[in-house]
């Protein structure tokens, strides 16, 4: 099992990237150009990933029966994703496994393509919600393929917490000053956005990561009162994880992987999602508009989709798979797992989560009233001090 490193951080040279992609103009979104049938493969599939997303335990078994050699870049954040698949004019890489908070971008800067969703066998097997979501199909035109996913939980000690929390409000309350620790990345502003939608509905957030600058403002200005009760803005899992385990922290936000790794450690923790419901990641396999492998990136898309590739992935990574028949293949390869990561749930569970999407200037309703990437990561900024 493997955290998801470096995924949350993103400075100096990566930061000003980051905002330069998300003020820029915006290409078109590329247009469909479906190949009629998966043909032979061209020998080859480059792709950007994840670390832990194309281990050899699964891609040498795809390599001898395709004969297509994948060449693995490991990318350390989302916008490293995006500055990779742009490289070089968006001709060097055929696959990327993006997450929420890069694929709109991808999209509506034209660097990926459509995906035929009916060459992909195990894509009837897919979790409803995962089918189209938001951030990664637009009118109806797959853009990406779904793949693993997982909610943002709230952690909470439960010697200090032997009543589970219910809010989010946990995190937010200055009885738990300096025992609260929270990712260090913008997209976190749309937890706090997600909360505030009920907490104060007179600000009218119905989208949490489509807000206007007055409900960023918002947003900030909880955050910034937030700030004197933080521990520590954590970026990698382990982090939260040892401050956890030392009693330096008793509640905050992360993912299942730190409420596993914890308990098999033996401390007294747990996690809920609570009343306001959660964010979450959900990544997508997207195909560059400029492949030169379209084959072989299809023959993956579809090998990875598949019950028992996307069972090892979860559980190498600490995730939940897209494909509900996962289960068995999770349960025989470690007992109980499937039930551990939700799958046996999926239809419901994910009901509770709002995946991460690009906040982009133009809203979905089609105005021009929300803010954008750029824009929350200058309040991150501002928030951290």
């Amino acid at each position: 099992m493997l955290n998801r490193v470096t995924r949350y951080v993103a400075t100096g040279a990566a930061l000003a990237t980051a905002i330069a992609f998300s003020v820029s103009a915006f290409a078109e979104p590329a247009a469909p150009n479906y190949p009629q049938t998966i043909g032979k493969g061209e020998g080859a599939l480059n792709i950007v990933a994840w670390e832990g997303y194309a281990e050899d335990a699964w891609i040498k078994p795809f390599e001898k029966d395709t004969g297509c050699v994948v060449n693995r870049k490991y990318a350390g954040s989302s916008d490293e994703m995006v500055a990779l698949m742009r490289q070089g004019g968006g001709a060097e890489y055929d696959l990327v496994s993006a997450s929420g908070d890069a694929s709109l971008r991808l999209i509506y800067g034209g660097d990926v393509q459509p995906i035929d969703v009916k060459l992909i066998p195990d894509f009837d097997n897919f979790v409803a919600d995962l089918k189209a979501p938001p951030h990664n199909t637009i009118k109806g035109v797959h853009y990406g393929l779904s793949y693993e996913w997982g909610p943002n939980v709230l952690l909470y000690n439960t010697d200090k917490f032997p009543k589970a929390p219910t809010s989010w409000a946990a995190i937010y309350d200055a009885k738990n000053k300096g025992k609260i620790s929270v990712p260090d990345n913008p997209i976190q502003i749309a937890d706090a956005a997600l909360y505030l939608s009920k907490k104060d509905p007179s600000l009218g957030i119905t989208d949490p990561y489509e807000l206007t600058p007055k409900q960023l403002d918002a947003v900030t200005a909880l955050l910034k009162t937030q700030r004197p009760l933080i521990k520590k803005y954590w970026a990698l899992a382990s982090d939260e994880i040892e401050l956890f385990k030392n009693g330096d922290a008793t509640v905050g936000a992360a993912w299942p992987y730190q409420t596993i790794t914890l308990k098999a450690a033996g401390a007294k923790v747990a996690d809920t999602i609570p009343a306001e419901g959660a964010t979450g990641w959900a990544d997508s396999w997207m195909l560059s508009a400029k492949s030169k492998h379209v084959n072989c990136a299809y023959k993956f898309m579809a090998y990875v989709s598949t019950p028992d590739v996307q069972a090892q992935q979860a559980l190498f990574f600490g995730e939940t798979p897209a494909n509900l028949k996962a289960c068995t293949a999770m349960d025989k390869a470690d007992k109980g797992s499937c039930a551990k990561y939700h799958l046996n749930e999926a239809e419901t569970y994910i009901k509770q989560i709002k995946f991460w999407k690009t906040p982009q200037a133009t809203c979905s309703n089609g105005s021009k009233d929300c803010t954008d990437y750029g824009a929350w990561q200058t309040k991150w900024q501002e928030i951290k001090g």
